[in-house]
């Protein structure tokens, strides 16, 4: 069946977005035009504001509105602890876990079967921190696939020159997770990071 061609135009612009599929999208788009008029020109602004106005800390690499962001600014911050991660959802996790250092944001997985090379990830404001001597240990929390893997290496192999202490997120089962489940690197570092009780 043929849609409107502005109906297809928006259904399309929101497959775009990241775990939107085709029925959600169509549902998405039949329900924004149900939206009284003045709602839809309020979200289209508001889609505009967040894309013209958020941008990356030039301290650490969150998102904000202001520069220094308020992770940087809060002065109840552990100064002496400094969670690297790949993108900023990633700090909206960890900030639920109650972790109050400060952080470093990548902005950018490397996919190195895609060619990335991780001597163009800029480290340049990271080592400037480093450098300030405040960080006494550095957590790297990058995502456990083999792309986060390598990258974790190479950081802790910069930041190791730097006489840091380097530490990474624990990996093992899942709470609630069956053994007999899991794959064969899950069980190997849970096994490697078995504690005692």
């Amino acid at each position: 069946m043929r849609l409107a061609r502005p109906l297809e135009n928006l259904i399309d612009q929101l497959l775009k977005l990241p775990t939107i599929g085709p029925k959600t999208a169509q549902r998405l788009a039949l329900y924004i035009l149900k939206m009284p008029l003045e709602e839809v020109r309020q979200l289209s602004q508001i889609l505009l504001d967040a894309r013209e106005k958020v941008f990356p800390c030039s301290v650490c690499g969150y998102l904000t509105d202001i520069d220094p962001c308020h992770i940087c600014c809060d002065p109840d911050r552990d100064r002496s602890s400094l969670c690297i991660v790949e993108e900023a959802s990633d700090i909206i996790a960890l900030e639920r876990t109650g972790y109050k250092g400060k952080y470093f944001v990548l902005n950018r997985s490397f996919k190195l079967m895609d060619d990335n090379d991780l001597g163009e990830m800029n480290l340049v404001p990271l080592l400037k921190i480093l450098g300030e001597g405040e960080v006494n240990e550095v957590i790297l929390a990058l995502n456990p696939n083999i792309d986060g893997e390598i990258t974790s290496r190479y950081l802790a192999s910069v930041v190791g020159k730097q006489k840091i202490r380097v530490t990474r997120l624990a990996h093992g089962l899942p709470v609630g997770g069956d053994i007999e489940f899991a794959d064969e690197i899950t069980l190997r570092r849970a096994m490697e990071g078995r504690k005692e009780l």
